[in-house]
Order: structure tokens, then sequence, then C-alpha cells
């Protein structure tokens, strides 16, 4: 047991990200089922549908789970509601001021986990009266910081810093991944990339096909005039860099990305006008495959590493 099995009551310090598009009931309740912690990605479902996914996740799981909440959702308050309503007992914010919902949800018995990019915005969140944090590093897919700090470089600045528990994300995919996140301060992990590419993600295969394609160098990160997120380099993503070509104005920007670009390419499986969101990671995941099977592989990976390095002391 460590600070983050005991406060989420999990088996193994494994949080599954709670990404767009990916994150549906079937994932976040095998993930719980597994020995970790799901959470349901509500920033890709319409209240009522969050309200659906979160009661059959209650039916597929009797473990603990969570939702992650952007805080920038234009139906805020609705989803807030729901949570709570719904009975749900964890909370991962992002996308905000932790100090707008973290006395709201605490004080109706939820715990609370806020998403941050610097040492700066985990102070912030550790004052608002979050229960830990994650930090999140420069090569996480998907929407990231603008600081562009690495995994490596914030989790021990970050630590430094707060006294509340801390898990590590961006870059995690293995067993030895998340024993060099533990091993640089991180009290447990947050894994994307690698659930994404999952049979039980909601993202369409043929999204879950390209993030086992991409190679080394396969991702960027692109539009940090909107909000810097992280992309496959596809036709859609080449369109951006040659608009970027002619110095254009944020309007451009917002005109060309138009409308559900990332349900068009990671939810209904356009591989060529969708955003697809993923991280650098990826280059190592080389499979699509259950998710008890990536969880038991990163715990038998771990066990593995930990003894390796015992035997180099």
């Amino acid at each position: 047991m460590n600070r983050i099995t005991q406060l989420f009551n999990i088996k193994y310090p494994i949080i599954q990200g709670g990404m767009i598009w990916n994150s549906g009931y079937k994932l976040a309740s095998a993930v719980s089922n597994a020995g970790g912690l799901g959470l349901l990605g509500a920033g890709s479902m319409y209240p009522e549908v969050l309200r659906e996914h979160i009661q059959k996740c209650q039916k597929a799981t009797d473990k603990p789970f969570g939702v992650n909440v952007p805080m920038l959702y234009p139906d805020i308050e609705k989803i807030m509601d729901i949570i709570v309503e719904e009975g749900v007992k964890i909370v991962f914010t992002s996308a905000g001021n932790p100090k707008t919902w973290t006395s709201f949800l605490k004080e109706r018995g939820i715990t609370v986990v806020h998403v941050v990019s610097s040492s700066k915005f985990a102070l912030k969140a550790q004052e608002a009266g979050v229960d830990a944090v994650v930090a999140e590093g420069f090569e996480a897919g998907g929407h990231n910081g603008r600081e562009e700090t690495t995994t490596m470089t914030l989790i021990p600045m970050v630590k430094e810093n707060i006294t509340i528990p801390l898990i590590a994300a961006g870059g995690i995919a293995t067993g030895r991944g998340m024993l060099a996140a533990m091993v640089l301060g991180a009290d447990g992990v947050q894994v994307g990339s690698r659930f994404a590419a999952s049979l039980e993600s909601s993202s369409h295969d043929n999204f879950k096909k390209t993030i086992v394609d991409v190679e080394e160098g396969g991702t960027h990160l692109t539009l940090k005039e909107l909000a810097p997120v992280r992309l496959v380099k596809n036709k859609f993503y080449h369109d951006v860099q040659a608009l970027y070509a002619k110095c254009p104005t944020t309007d451009e920007l917002k005109e060309l990305l138009g409308r559900a670009r990332a349900k068009r390419g990671m939810f209904e499986g356009d591989l060529e006008e969708g955003e697809l969101e993923i991280g650098q990671i990826s280059g190592l995941i080389h499979d699509i495959k259950p998710v008890q099977q990536i969880v038991d592989d990163m715990m038998s990976e771990f066990e593995i590493a930990r003894s390796q390095v015992a035997s180099l002391l």
C-alpha cells in the first residue's frame, strides 16, 4: 500500500487517463476491475451521456472509479450535479482553476485530484484543497501544458513543492516507466496512450491501429495559440503546418480546426481529416490488447525492473 492506493482504495497505483473519445464505461470499469483506477472521460460526453456511462460503470464494477472533468466544459454545472446525484466519489479536474469546484466537491464527500503542468500550478492546486495532483509532462498526448516541461524534469520539481500525493503522467506505458516515475518522486502513475490502444477503449479501431503504427517522432505538439495539443502527423496535421507557414491569425487557425475534429479522428476513425491525439510513448506501443493484460504486464515488468535496479546497488 502507498498513498495513492490508500487514497483511492485500489490494488495498484495505476490510474487510467480520462481521455476524450476513448474513456467510456467499458474502459473505466475494466481498469478498475484489473486493480487500477478507471476514469470516465466527461470531456467528450453530453451530460446525460455521462450519466448513462456512470450508471453502466457502476453495474460493470464494484471497485472504485472516477470521472475526469475538463473545467472549460460548457455544461460544467450539469456535469457536476450529475456526478453528485449518481454518487461518484472520485473526480479528476483539469483545464481550469481548482478553486472553482474543489470545495463544492469535497463538501459532498468526493475525493478531488487536479491535473497540472508545472510546480506553480501544483502548489496552487494544493492550496485549493485537492487531495492529490497529476503532474503531466510534455510527452503526453492530447491537450498539454504551455510550459513544455518533460515528465522526467517535472516530477521531481513538483515533488519539491507539495506534500500531497503526486501522480506522474506523460510518457508512461510500461512497468519500467512506472518505476522511473516513482523513483523520481511520484506515488503513482496516470496512463493514457497505452489504455487507448486496448480492446476496451471506446475509440475507433482505425485510431487504435494508428497508435500501434506510430513511430518515434510521429507526433508533435501544435496549435499552441488555441490550446496546445499533441497530434499524430496525418493530413490534418500537415494542413495545420502549411497554414503556419503563412503566419495565420488565431481566427484562421480556428477556422481550419473547425468543430468535432477529435471526434472525427478518434471516435469515427477518419485518419486523414481527424484530430488524432496520442502521446510520444505510442512509439513503444506495439499491440492492441485487453486491459487486464496491460495491467498485468505493467506490474510484472515493474517488479522485474525493481529487482534489476536493486541488483545494481
